[in-house]
């Protein structure tokens, strides 16, 4: 056989060195939703703009450059939440590019970070639950066309399973399975499994309104069978094969709560999710059982739906003034 120079050799190796590099890339940036990347190259596009308008060098940066990035990002509004997810994002880049010595790792970056926080504080701002009598105003204002036919079962079916709004958008047909009792939703990823192990999430029917059935009307009547079940729409009833988006289906709940007479600035994707959780507990329903539909890992977040529906219970300052 003859012998192959060894410069072709060498060639082969390096691409497939390339080759198992952009493979081991691809691996690399699975571990974070794409959410979070797109959130990412946002956030290090505000860096990037930031740094060109002073003349500084965003890759690799040095730490007084995004100590003092973060300080003006705060002095301009931005939360700690924010930055923290700009922080994440500038490691990000950086580790991207080959550069294993972040400049989040300082200790300046650290300390304006802890500083931001003393003194913006870190309480999140929560939006509104929609509780069970919020939900059932929000369905009256639905029309009855296609439209109204896709909304209402996003309404429904969020609140009856607790879904998280990317949860909703990512849904498929073939997650939704028929059994006597209601219907079995069969969640491929999600915030609190992202290796994608799978959870499913039993939706019971309702006697005032029914999700099960609000779904499988939407489904015939868009005549949709297969891929996403809920979808864009275009004018003339036009169906889009695509999903909607996260951000579309906060805005629906938006659109519903401002129709119903409520301020759609407290309300958003979220309020489906937390507006069940707050009913149930209103409602004596088991912490566990809560876990069930909600699937959080820990109990600590449900106890304060508890408390909250029941702050006023048994009140220790009851009868004393």
């Amino acid at each position: 056989m003859k012998q192959l120079p060894a410069t072709t050799c060498a060639q082969d190796i390096s691409n497939s060195f390339e080759k198992e590099l952009e493979q081991a890339k691809y691996f690399f940036n699975q571990q974070h939703a794409p959410s979070t990347l797109r959130a990412y190259r946002s956030d290090w596009a505000i860096f990037e703009r930031w740094c060109h308008a002073r003349g500084i060098q965003p890759l690799p940066a040095a730490p007084e450059a995004v100590a003092v990035f973060l300080g003006s990002q705060a002095a301009d509004g931005s939360k700690p939440a924010t930055l923290t997810r700009r922080v994440a994002a500038i490691r990000y880049f950086h580790i991207m590019a080959g550069i294993t010595d972040s400049p989040t790792a300082s200790e300046i970056v650290r300390s304006t970070m802890k500083g931001i926080r003393r003194a913006l504080g870190t309480a999140k701002a929560q939006k509104a639950p929609v509780t069970t009598d919020r939900l059932l105003k929000m369905l009256d204002q639905v029309p009855e066309t296609l439209q109204g036919y896709r909304d209402r079962a996003i309404l429904l079916l969020g609140f009856a399973g607790a879904f998280r709004r990317s949860e909703l958008a990512n849904l498929l047909v073939s997650d939704l399975e028929d059994v006597p009792s209601g219907l079995r939703v069969h969640i491929r990823k999600s915030k609190t499994d992202q290796e994608g192990a799978g959870q499913v999430v039993p939706i019971i029917k309702g006697d005032k309104v029914c999700p099960v059935k609000t779904v499988t009307k939407w489904l015939q009547v868009a005549n949709i069978k297969k891929g996403p079940v809920f979808r864009r729409l275009g004018k003339g009833g036009k169906i889009f094969k695509k999903s909607l988006t996260p951000y579309s289906i906060g805005k629906i709940v938006k659109r519903y709560a401002e129709m119903a007479g409520y301020d759609p600035m407290d309300y958003g994707g979220h309020s489906l999710r937390s507006g069940f959780l707050t009913s149930a507990a209103m409602n004596g329903a088991s912490i566990f059982k809560m876990m069930d539909i909600s699937r959080h890992k820990s109990m600590d977040t449900l106890k304060g739906y508890v408390r909250l529906a029941e702050e006023f219970k048994d009140h220790a300052g009851g009868g004393l003034l």
